[in-house]
Parts: structure tokens; sequence; C-alpha cells
């Protein structure tokens, strides 16, 4: 299995990702081409320490993207902070 940092490959940030952060506790990365759902899952826990209720991945031109919903005992904006978003 690949390491966490392998798998995330960096935070998505745009305006309506940063708007998805405050209001409704989403945080959006580009993850590794062929990684699953339990794999970034997974990965976010093991980065973040917090718990994880959904993900969604979606593939465009620019690769694979997974938006990730945080569970309501944490807060995305704690991670983003972390992550060096804010």
């Amino acid at each position: 299995m690949k390491s966490p940092y392998d798998i995330l490959l960096k935070p998505f940030v745009t305006e309506k990702t940063m708007l998805q952060i405050e209001r409704d506790n989403k945080i959006w990365f580009i993850v590794y081409e062929k990684a699953t759902r339990s794999e970034v899952k997974k990965a976010v826990e093991e980065i973040s320490g917090m718990k994880i209720s959904n993900v969604n991945i979606l593939r465009d031109k620019e690769g694979k993207k997974a938006v990730v919903k945080i569970s309501k005992d944490f807060s995305a904006e704690e991670l983003a902070t972390k992550l060096g978003i804010f």
C-alpha cells in the first residue's frame, strides 16, 4: 500500500472549494490516478487524525480529484490550516 502522501498529491484550492471548507465541512484534494475511495479515506484519516464521513471521486482533464467530507465532530477549517491552505 502507498503512503498517504503518495495518495494525496496536494489540496485543490479555488474560491468554490474555499467556500465548501467553511460552509459544508468539505475539503478537496488532487489524488493519485489509481487511488480508490477507501485509500483516500484512510490517507486523510491518517494524516489529519479526523474521522471522515464521505469521499467522492471525480475525474476530469486535469486529473483525479477527491471531495472529502469531514465528520461533524471535526472542522475542515482546522485541517485546512494544518495543510497550509489558510
